[in-house]
């Protein structure tokens, strides 16, 4: 049943010689990811005229789709949501004035390579730059530059270093990149070695694994995670769409390990900045146990402006669910201030109740 589930999504039956086991191997997943612009060609229609922009984009932000991700999409269609998130797009290329590499300032705020430390009780390092699958809109796609890196055992080391001589940080936010992309050996060292730091009581791992890649979350890596509770999953569904089976399947295995699961959206044009979309996602998210915690304003980042929404629209879409839907359902409209001012709430203060 599951190989006809993917079969009938891809539509065309792209994965119809792929066996089942075969494509619930997040090994299978990753060994045939779309990376390449020849490969990117054979699946999508690009004009002849555009292979030099295309591959000078390619260049500049790297790319990689899932097959998992690529059966959501209908990929003759420029505006299909799926397509939109993860699909080069050369409008990435055009310069804006508004627009600049790392408006969050964070590289101004790492005391040691890769850790950032921007709030007193908490810090996020960045372990890797590798995902399976590369966003579109990523807050982070100046390090797209580079090739993919996983920080060294050293890295992780000063790291682990600097958190321990920081005695109000109680939170420590270990993201990417995605750090499922780690070796799970490494990643248990860390994890080992940031829970053994006295004032370190939460974790918090942010990754899209359950969204782009659900075959990644499996008994093992629930169980390794158990170990380092109190331990938080943050994920970004952004498109009720992508609250498959699959991907359902996977927050419940999240949670039957005790991993609270939490969601960041980012508000996107033509991907969820509606109402309708907006409420099917957050409705989905409640369904399957998982809390809309934020919904990001999309940052001025060098080569996402094409993603981006007006306050107002995003007001009003956050506005007209207060005492219209569950309080369970709603996140956070947050915007993070450019040059590391700090996230502050966009919508209105709550008068209806019903809450």
């Amino acid at each position: 049943m599951e190989k006809q589930s993917f079969r009938r999504r891809a539509g065309e039956k792209l994965f119809s010689h792929i066996s089942r086991d075969e494509w619930n191997d997040w090994r299978w997943q990753l060994r045939h990811r779309i990376r390449t612009l020849d490969h990117l060609r054979e699946m999508f229609e690009l004009p002849e005229s555009d292979r030099e922009a295309f591959q000078e984009l390619i260049e500049t932000y790297h790319m990689s789709v899932t097959p998992y991700y690529l059966s959501l999409m209908n990929r003759f269609d420029v505006t299909d949501p799926f397509r939109l998130q993860c699909v080069p797009d050369l409008r990435e290329l055009q310069a804006s004035s508004r627009c600049v590499d790392d408006p969050l300032q964070e590289e101004r705020t790492m005391p040691v390579p890769d850790l950032i430390h921007r709030y007193p009780d908490r810090c996020l390092a960045m372990v890797t730059s590798a995902c399976a699958l590369y966003c579109r809109h990523c807050n982070r796609k100046r390090r797209w530059r580079n090739p993919e890196k996983f920080v060294s055992r050293d890295g992780l080391l000063r790291m682990a270093r600097y958190i321990e001589s920081r005695e109000t940080i109680r939170e420590v936010i270990i993201s990417g990149g995605d750090p499922l992309m780690m070796n799970l050996n490494r990643l248990e060292w860390f994890l080992e070695t940031i829970r053994a730091i006295d004032h370190v009581e939460i974790l918090r791992i942010g990754t899209r694994m359950p969204v782009v890649l659900p075959m990644k979350i499996t008994g093992d890596l629930c169980a390794l995670l158990k170990k380092y509770r109190p331990l938080w999953i943050v994920t970004q569904f952004n498109h009720p769409g992508e609250i498959t089976t699959e991907a359902a399947r996977a927050c419940e295995m999240l949670l039957e390990h005790g991993l609270p699961v939490c969601n960041q959206s980012v508000l996107l044009r033509g991907i969820n900045d509606s109402h309708a979309v907006m409420k099917d996602l957050l409705y989905g998210l409640q369904r399957i146990s998982v809390k809309p915690y934020y919904l990001f304003h999309c940052e001025p980042v060098r080569g996402t402006e094409h993603f981006h929404v007006d306050v107002e629209t995003g007001r009003r879409i956050m506005d007209d669910f207060w005492g219209n839907i569950s309080g369970l359902c709603i996140p956070r409209y947050v915007y993070d201030l450019p040059g590391g001012g700090g996230k502050v709430p966009l919508e209105a203060c709550p008068s209806k109740k019903g809450l």
